[in-house]
């Protein structure tokens, strides 16, 4: 072979190397559950009075994997669905999504889980979920894709799969694994009152985990619950009873009104994106799934402020388009969408 031909081939494979180093060292790798969301076709009824649902998949760490992939980042998701039609369903979804679903497993014994989510006037959600228990709480640790993890620079995950035992411990288990191999720790709460034995217990599982998350997002209604009815937009009660020594980045979304930020150096405020809701469901997972998707590319971002405030309006942008559509992974905007949206935010 001449030696250019050599070099050419040398150069080819360094080039493929160092792009299955690049996609390894920005997937993000998501951990929880993931359901069948069942949508009223109309907005501002009850669930008694909705004349029909819409089945639209969900479940916050899978909403954030599949709205990564589809803004041109690097996902996979870990988490167990019944061995039933939906299970098929959704780990098929996530495949559609190129979201790699290799840590997905199926139990024989459970359902996957169903949430009935009505929507009020204006939006807003309130939620009756059917999991007695289902398959995504029976999660276990020898299931775990720990190779799949150990591949990942972020590792996300929410707070339901700490409520029943044996997702609980595999949960904590994985967090393990991630934090031992590098990964970035991203926690959203995500709260669901209804799924917890009580309030006390949901603010002590949550708050369980806080200290070893790097990125944490909450919102306006989680600060005021997590610390007992403090005032959320008081930055002296976030710093205080909120911000850890470890915590690289606090976001706190506030609806179309935008989101804050806090870092050890710096904190401020980036305005929202002004759209007509119609189904806030997957808004925030939207959100989470822009930021993630730039950090992914960029780990020290939080360390910019100018870097940090134009990627939290592309993740301002991201849940807006998201809310104008029902349904959480069906209204997940493209990459292309919000950079389209994005010039008439800033005029």
């Amino acid at each position: 072979m001449a030696k250019s031909q050599q070099g050419a081939l040398t150069n080819l494979n360094s080039n493929a190397e160092s792009e299955t180093r690049e996609k390894k060292s920005s997937l993000v790798v998501c951990f929880g559950e993931m359901l069948i969301d069942f949508v009223p076709t109309v907005g501002g009824v009850s669930l008694a009075e909705a004349p029909a649902f819409k089945k639209a998949p969900g479940g916050a760490p899978a909403n954030v994997a599949v709205g990564i992939s589809r803004l041109g980042g690097s996902s996979a998701f870990i988490g167990k669905v019944g061995k039933d039609e939906f299970g098929y369903m959704l780990a098929d979804i996530l495949k559609e999504n190129n979201v790699d679903n290799s840590g997905v497993r199926f139990d024989p014994g459970a359902r996957t889980a169903l949430a009935f989510v009505t929507l009020r006037a204006d939006g807003e959600r309130e939620f009756m979920f059917f999991r007695n228990p289902s398959a995504d709480m029976l999660l276990k640790e020898s299931e775990l894709d720990a190779n799949l993890i150990k591949q990942a620079c972020i590792f996300h995950y929410g707070s339901i799969s700490l409520i029943e035992e044996p997702c609980r411990s595999t949960h904590l288990a994985a967090m393990k694994i991630a934090k031992g191999s590098g990964c970035i720790l991203s926690y959203d709460p995500n709260l669901r009152l209804p799924l917890w034995p009580s309030a006390d217990a949901a603010r002590e599982g949550i708050m369980s985990i806080w200290d070893q998350a790097d990125i944490i997002k909450i919102s306006e209604e989680e600060i005021t619950f997590l610390t007992g009815g403090d005032d959320p937009y008081d930055d002296k009660v976030v710093f205080k009873k909120l911000f850890h020594p470890n915590l690289k980045l606090l976001l706190v979304t506030e609806g179309q009104d935008g989101c804050r930020y806090y870092t050890k150096k710096f904190n401020g405020k980036v305005s929202g994106v002004k759209v007509n809701a119609v189904d806030t469901t997957g808004a925030g997972d939207a959100f989470v799934s822009g930021i993630l998707s730039i950090l992914s590319y960029d780990l020290n971002l939080y360390q910019d402020e100018k870097k940090l405030k134009d990627a939290l309006m592309f993740a301002n942008t991201c849940g807006a388009i998201t809310v104008t559509e029902r349904g959480a992974i069906p209204a997940l905007p493209t990459r292309d969408a919000v950079i389209r949206l994005l010039p008439k935010v800033a005029a």
